[in-house]
This record gives C-alpha cells, structure tokens and sequence, in this order.
C-alpha cells in the first residue's frame, strides 16, 4: 500500500518541478526606439505590465531588460508627445531584438511635456506652444522670446531687433528653412518697424544659439536663429484680432501635398498714442507667406516658400512736453512742430528647393532663395523748442530746428545654395556650397538745421552751415561663394557619453578680394556619475562679414557736406570664441527643471565702430578697433508652476573696445540683464491662464552727438519693464470634426504694468550759455490691449 502512494508523490513532485523550471526561464529583450525621422528616442518608456517591468531608453535610444517567458509577452512602448505601441512576443526564448519606431501625434496642444531633449552643441531648442498667449508690444512673438534668452538684450519694445553679448542688431543670422534671410536697411526706428519675416503661425521649431554655433550657420558674430516651418499633417485654422493688429492661419494637407498661408496685418497707431510726441500716426502693414510641399514619391521632394510685405509708416507730429531732471532740478522742454514723414518699405522674399532622397539616411537638396526690398525715407519736420525751469520758470533756451530727408534704396540678393546630408550609425555629416548675388542701389540726401536764439549751429560770421549734412550715391554689384562641412559624431566609454560637433565654414567676396576660413568645434559630456549633467565646450573663430552699412565710410568737403564712398578696402570683422557650459536637470516637487551656467570670452580685432541712434546703426566704414567680451549667462527653466513652463534669468557682461590708443565701452555695453517669464493658472480652473514678464537691464552708455565714442562718458538709466496677459478659454470642442471650431481663447494685455518711463535716446538741446542738454526721448507708457484668438 505505501509503495504506490511513494510512486504518486514522486510524480507529482517532478511535475511540479518541471513546471517551476518552465514559469522561471527568462529571456532578454533590447532593442532601440526612433521617431519618424530615425533619431533616437531617449527616456521613452518600455513596459511589460503584466510583469511588473519597466524600464527607459538611453541617449541612443537603446533599452535592455530581463523578462519571464510565456505564450505571449505584451511589451508597450510610449513617450510623451508620441503614440504609444504594443509588441506581443511569442514563446519569446534567449534574446529577442526590436527596432521600434514611435509617430508624433497629430495633435500636441493637450500633451504635458516632462523632459526635454538634452543639448548637446550650441544650438537650444526653445518651446513655443505658448507664445501665441503671452503679451505682446511688437507682435513678432517669436523674436520676443528671443529677447528673453540669457545673454539677450533689448532696449525698445516696439523693435523686433536684439543685442547677443555685446554685438550689434546686425551680428544676429537668421535662417528659415536652411535659407539666411534679411532686413530693411534704411529702418532708423522702432515706430517705423513692422511685422517681422518670422509668422509665428507658421513656425514647427526654433532653434537659438548665443554663441558657439556650427559652421553651417554663416558668417555671423553673434548670434544664430534657426527657423522651421511646419508641414500640417491634417487641416488646421487659427484666427486672431486685437487692438494692434489681426492675423490668419490656414493649413491643409493629403498624402502626398500640404500647403500652409499666413496673413497678418499690423498698426500700432493705439501704442504711439501713449508717446509724449503727440501727432497722428498712421502705420499699418500687411504680410503674406505660403508654404507649399510636395513628394510624389519617396525618392522626392519639392518645397516652395514665398513671402510679400508692405510697411508703411506716416507721421504728422504736433507737440510735445518732456519733464526730466531731478526732484530738486526739474526742466522742461517743449516743442510745436510741422511738416510730416512718410515711409515705405516693400519687401519681397521667395525660395524653392528640391531634394532627393538617396535611402532613408542621405539626403542631396538644392534650394533657390531670392530677396528683394524697395525702400523710401522720406520727411521735412520742423520744431520750434523752449527750455525753461520748470520750478523758477526760466528761460534756458529757444530756437528752432529742421530734418530733412530723401532716402531711397533698393536691394536684390539672390542664391543658389547645394545642401549634402548623410546620416551614419555615429556620424552625421553635412556639408553646403552657396552663390550669391548682390545688388544694393542707394541715393539718400540728409540734413539738419539748428538754431539756438537766433544764431545757426555750428556759428560762422560769414556763411551758413548746417549741423549736419548728408549725401550717398552709390550702386554696388557683388558675388560671393560660402561653404561647410561639419560633421557630429557621438560614442560612449562606458556610461560616459561624447558628442563631438566639428567643422569648417569657407567664403569668398569678390567686393574686397577676401578670403575667410572659419573653424569651430564643440564637444559635450554626459557623464557616467550622473545622467542628468552635460558639461558643454566650444570654440572657433567667427567672421562678420561686411554686407551694406558697414561699407560707407565718410567724408567732408570744405562746404560741410558729408559724402558717402564705399570702402573696397574693408575686411571683415574676426571674433575668437570660447565657451564652457554646465547644464543639470533635476526635479523638484515633482517637477522637472533645468539649470544653465555659460560663461563666455571673445577677442575681438578688426572693428568696425558704430553709433547706435535708436535702432539705426551707423558705421564708420573702417576698421579702426579691437576689443572683449566677457560675461556669464545663468538660466533656470522648468514648471514653477505644474503644467506650465517659465524661467528666469541672468547676465553679467562687460564689452570694451580700443579705440585711438583708449579703452572705451561699446555701445552694447550691458553690464546686467535680469529676465522673468512666468506662467500660471488661476486656482481651481485651467481655463484662466497667466504670463508675466518682467525685464531690468543696465542702461547704455551715450554722449553728445557728432563727438565720436571717446565722447560716451554717460549711461542712460537701466530699462525696467514688466508685461502681464491673462487668457481665458471660453470654448473648447470635445467633438472631433474636420472644419469644427475647436477652441476659442479671449485675452487682455497690460503693457507697461507699471508705467515707466523708459529711455529709448536722446535729443540735445544748447543754451543761452552754449551749455547742452539731454533731453530723454521716452518709450510708450501703459496701454491695454484686448485680443480674441479662435483656433479651428
């Protein structure tokens, strides 16, 4: 009886054991994660839910993880921003390899973003969902939030333009689409400027980099903007008034076509209302853009971009009252003026491009672009001013002044640009050749007439002269040939990660017979201590290419007149570059966040200085200068508020150049810059939305006019300004439809919150004791502004 018992037990035993050993047999499963375009993915999320497993992508998008075996595993894949997918393995056994590759979703407004891509060159990637709700003045949103990048600087809210660590608004490259793009050269103001060529509407990505950029980006000192417009995938509609202008969006797509149109209009005649010069202002421009692509096949694509402006800026001043001074010395000026200003600029900007794709990791396009800008300055005002004590009522000074204008100017720049791309398993390469086309055609006649108490200034017994005068006739044709290679490569020892981003940009001018060469190398490290550092170096010299403005260099007759000549002889200007960067992501509260430290040196040589009056630059036309910049950028991002994103930063600069044997600041000499964008809800809703933007920088230095650099011994008081918008979401469409309205946002804007009086320039005014005054030209006060944006 015991011995068939035994025998039972013993079987029962074994299959038990037989079944143990069978639930415990693993397997290894890795593999890599890419998004559409074959990047890797890294920290997407790889999840076996049923066992309990998960785990991330690395910087290449490679994961590895043990699992059990079964009948069928079920592994999801998912990534914010990106839909998810699910693989079922199979009696998976030993080791099983996937190449999984995620599609962005269709549709993003909804997605809450929890990490950001790591940076590794100097290039950073900026967010831009919310930019279309925060204030704006100019309303070019996207140069506004350049404006509030570490190391950025701006002094006027009506100009789109920007200072980077000390250069000029003309050291700044901007590229949309692979293709540089220019400005209106004949702008001398912020009330002239209009929309800028960047319709946020339109825009996929933005890219910036303050220094330390690759050599695909031209030959440009300071800055590099890199712009990308967006292909819709279905259709898409975006409606917007406001007091200050209206825009349009519309963009449609099939399989193999999508087209996208911008129209915008702008008058910020509601804003110079709050100028102290007051007058009837009648500014107004319009913009179209389209964006058109096509791929008939795999093999190809064709790409159109097409842009019209026309600006128009009128003026008839009337008055104006200026209280400055101190509490205890308060002056007044006033001023009664005629005569009017009217200004044109019409530009045109079109590319065309095609690419073949040559498999799914080369890529050989050729792009067309053209520009093309009619400009007409054109005003005769005269003022006649008293300076008095505004406490004792004195009389300092009368007289009466005139400005006269005729300025004309018309420029064609066309290219012709081949662009090679190849993608490796640890190299990216790239290179690009570029032939350009130049013609500027100028005829510009300026002057202007003082009086002070009945005597002409300057004062001569026997003639009469004009405290300045101004006459340029020129016509120039020129070519140029620029060029790149560049390559990225990225390895790993251990779990310390490289990046290596070097290259060399080449260009040609057959203007001044010059040749440059420009190196530039960077490197990155992600160390194997902690995944959540990069340590960031680079270096390279940097040209600034001579373009227009640089060129005229003056001279005067013995009857007083300035002419202007173009210097053939000038060179371009060099700046050697060094930066080290720190970044370290962490979290807090739960919430993600980026810390930024980038301190920076540039030797400067071969300057050519300038006098910024407003945002009009006017060069010497000679190099004459050498110089520094040194500073240190601080930036810290991340939801201070969860679901929100905002930052906060700091800049610490000193810029100088050499100039007749002295050491003088230049005139973008910003010492400290401190920049808040701040995002938040009301409580209890997230219908009500809040952006606030603060901005206190250090002032300029400035000095007398006509007397040169060496004579700006005086700074103007630092720029203070804070901006509030507040958005509300009185419509949102659960129901998916097509052509359906699918939210409607309403906002108010306080610009200016707190009234200040901020200093755009100075206009000098001589005594009865032939003592000047500078008398502050004030920027616009606090005005609100009402907007309505309906998104289909």
């Amino acid at each position: 009886m015991m011995r068939p018992l035994f025998i039972r037990n013993i079987l029962t035993l074994a299959m038990l054991m037989v079944s143990l050993s069978v639930f415990a047999q693993t397997f290894t499963l890795k593999g890599k994660v890419t998004d559409d375009e074959g990047n890797a993915l890294e920290l997407a999320t790889v999840t076996c839910v049923k066992q309990a497993a998960v785990t991330m992508t690395n910087l290449k998008g490679e994961f590895q993880m043990k699992l059990q075996s079964a009948d069928s595993v079920e592994v999801k894949f998912s990534m914010i921003g990106y839909k998810a997918r699910t693989r079922v393995l199979r009696n998976p056994k030993t080791t099983q390899t996937l190449l999984i590759q995620l599609h962005t979703m269709d549709e993003l407004s909804d997605v809450v973003v929890v990490q950001k891509r790591r940076q590794t060159d100097g290039m950073e990637q900026l967010d831009i969902k919310d930019i279309k709700a925060a204030p704006s003045t100019s309303g070019n949103a996207v140069e506004e939030l350049i404006q509030q990048q570490a190391g950025v600087s701006t002094h006027n809210e009506l100009s789109s333009q920007y200072n980077v660590r000390g250069g000029s608004f003309d050291e700044n490259s901007v590229y949309i689409n692979n293709v540089e793009v220019y400005r209106p050269l004949l702008i001398r103001s912020g009330q002239q400027e209009g929309l800028s060529v960047i319709n946020a509407d339109m825009v996929e990505r933005v890219g910036f980099s303050s220094g330390g950029f690759s050599a695909k980006y031209g030959d440009k000192m300071s800055s590099a903007l890199d712009i990308t417009y967006k292909r819709p995938k279905a259709f898409e509609a975006t409606a917007m008034a406001s007091l200050l202008g209206a825009s349009a969006y519309v963009g449609m797509s099939t399989k193999k076509f999508s087209m996208s149109h911008g129209l915008r209009y702008k008058t910020n005649r509601y804003l110079l209302g709050s100028l102290e010069t007051t007058g009837e202002y009648r500014p107004n421009q319009l913009d179209y853009q389209t964006y058109i692509t096509y791929e008939p096949n795999r093999r190809w694509t064709l790409d159109l971009l097409g842009n019209i402006s026309e600006n128009h800026y009128n003026f008839n001043p009337v008055d104006r009252e200026t209280s400055f001074g101190t509490m205890e010395d308060v002056k007044s000026f006033k001023v009664y003026f005629d005569g009017q200003e009217k200004d044109i600029f019409r530009t045109l900007f079109g590319t065309a491009g095609i690419t073949r794709h040559l498999g799914d990791s080369t890529h050989i396009k050729l792009l067309w672009s053209a520009f093309y800008t009619k400009e007409q300055e054109c005003y005769d005002i005269q003022g006649q001013y008293w300076l008095n004590d505004a406490q004792s009522s004195e009389q300092l000074g009368v007289g009466t002044y005139a400005e006269h204008a005729r300025n004309y100017l018309t420029a064609n720049v066309q290219s012709l640009k081949l662009m090679y791309n190849r993608r490796l398993r640890q190299h990216d390469i790239e290179a690009g050749l570029t032939y350009k086309w130049e013609h500027i055609k100028e005829n510009s006649r300026e002057y202007e007439m003082r009086d002070s108490s009945g005597y002409s200034i300057p004062h001569t017994s026997n003639r009469l002269d004009l405290i300045y005068t101004l006459a340029s006739r020129n016509d120039m044709n020129s070519k140029r040939i620029e060029g790149y290679i560049q390559d990225v490569f990225k390895w790993h020892r251990g779990d310390t990660h490289f990046t290596l981003t070097y290259g060399v940009r080449f260009a040609h001018w057959d203007f001044n017979k010059e040749t440059l060469l420009s190196p530039r190398v960077s490197l990155a490290i992600v160390p194997a201590h902690n995944q959540d550092i990069t340590y960031r170096f680079a270096t390279g010299l940097y040209y600034q290419a001579p373009f227009y403005k640089e060129l005229r260099d003056t001279t005067t007759n013995i009857a007083g007149v300035t002419n202007v000549t173009l210097n053939e002889s000038i060179k371009s200007q060099r700046s050697l570059q060094f930066m080290a960067a720190f970044d370290y992501r962490f979290t807090m509260r739960e919430r993600p966040f980026k810390f930024t430290a980038e301190a920076y040196y540039k030797a400067l040589s071969n300057l050519i200085p300038y006098n910024v009056q407003n945002v009009k630059i006017t060069y010497y036309g000679q190099n004459l200068c050498s110089g520094y910049a040194a500073g240190l950028d601080l930036k810290l991002y991340g939801e201070f508020v969860p679901g929100t994103d905002s930052w906060l930063t700091l800049s610490l600069m000193r810029t100088q150049q050499k100039m007749n044997g002295e050491w003088v600041p230049l005139p973008t000499d910003q010492r400290y810059a401190l920049n808040l964008h701040f995002t938040d809800y009301f409580p209890g809703t997230e219908r009500w939305k809040m952006t606030l933007r603060l901005a206190y920088a250090d002032g300029l230095p400035f000095g007398a006019p006509h007397r040169g650099l060496e004579g700006q011994n005086f700074r103007a008081p630092a720029y203070k300004r804070a901006d509030i918008g507040m958005s509300y979401l009185a419509y949102k469409n659960t129901q998916s439809s097509t052509f359906s309205v699918k939210r409607v946002w309403l906002g108010v804007d306080c610009l200016n919150l707190f009234g200040i009086s901020n200093v755009n320039s100075y206009y000098w005014v001589t005594d009865v004791t032939n003592r000047q005054w500078a008398v502050p030209n004030y920027l616009t006060g606090r005005q609100i502004n009402g907007k309505v944006i309906v998104e289909l």
